[in-house]
This record gives C-alpha cells, structure tokens and sequence, in this order.
C-alpha cells in the first residue's frame, strides 16, 4: 500500500458531513476526539481533520497542527484500511485536535497510533 493520501480519502462531501455529526459514534482519544460512521457504499474510509479557531486563533498554528496529524494517519493508515477490509465495511470520521498545545511529531504519531488501535476496538464493539 502507498503511502499517500488522495481526494478520495478526505471527508468533502457536505451530506456526509451532516449524517457523520446526526448519526455517528463518538470517541475520545487524547489529544483527538473522533466522530464515525458506517457508511456501507465507501471504500474503505474518508477522513476530516479539524482544529478548531477557538484553540488556535492564528492560522499558521491551525495549519500546523493538521499538517502534523495528516502526516500521522498517512503512515499509520494502513492498518485501519486492513482492518475495514477484512469486515468489508467502509467509514467516514472526522478527528478534530482538543489539545491546548501543538504537541510534537513524536507524541502526536504515539497518539495517533492508540486513537487507530481504540477505533478498530469501538467499531469491533458495534458490528
């Protein structure tokens, strides 16, 4: 699997948002809190990245932090797609930063590397 992560892995589509944020699964993983869903036509998932203005008012650190994490999930994303492959289900989720504090690349690949582990764990628990 490449390393990548193309338009068709990132979360666009305004309906899905919506439906995402109605009927989805909440999940905290510090410094993440994660929204999901099942969406049964996706292969295999869509991310949206969020940070918020209210924590970081300058853009440069919003832009920071999200850079950070998608270079996270890029490298570590793999195991979630194997996972979704072998339930042959697909999801779309959402991971906004609730930190106070722009965390560093290590700490962050650390947290993101729980975040997938407690992800597969909740999905496993609602199938």
């Amino acid at each position: 699997m490449a390393f990548t992560f193309k338009k068709e892995e990132r979360l666009c589509s305004r309906q899905l948002i919506d439906q995402l944020y109605e009927e989805g699964h909440r999940l905290r993983a510090f410094p993440y809190s994660v929204q999901w869903l099942i969406v049964p036509d996706l292969s295999p998932c869509q991310v949206m990245i969020v940070a918020p203005k209210r924590k970081f008012r300058h853009a440069v650190d919003r832009n920071r932090v999200r850079r950070l994490t998608r270079e996270c999930y890029r490298l570590r994303k793999h195991t979630l797609y194997q996972f979704l492959k072998e339930h042959g289900i697909g999801i779309v989720f959402s991971m906004v930063y609730i930190h106070n504090e722009i965390m560093s690349y290590e700490q962050l690949s650390h947290k993101m590397d729980k975040l997938l582990a407690a992800l597969e764990k909740d999905i496993t628990a609602t199938l």
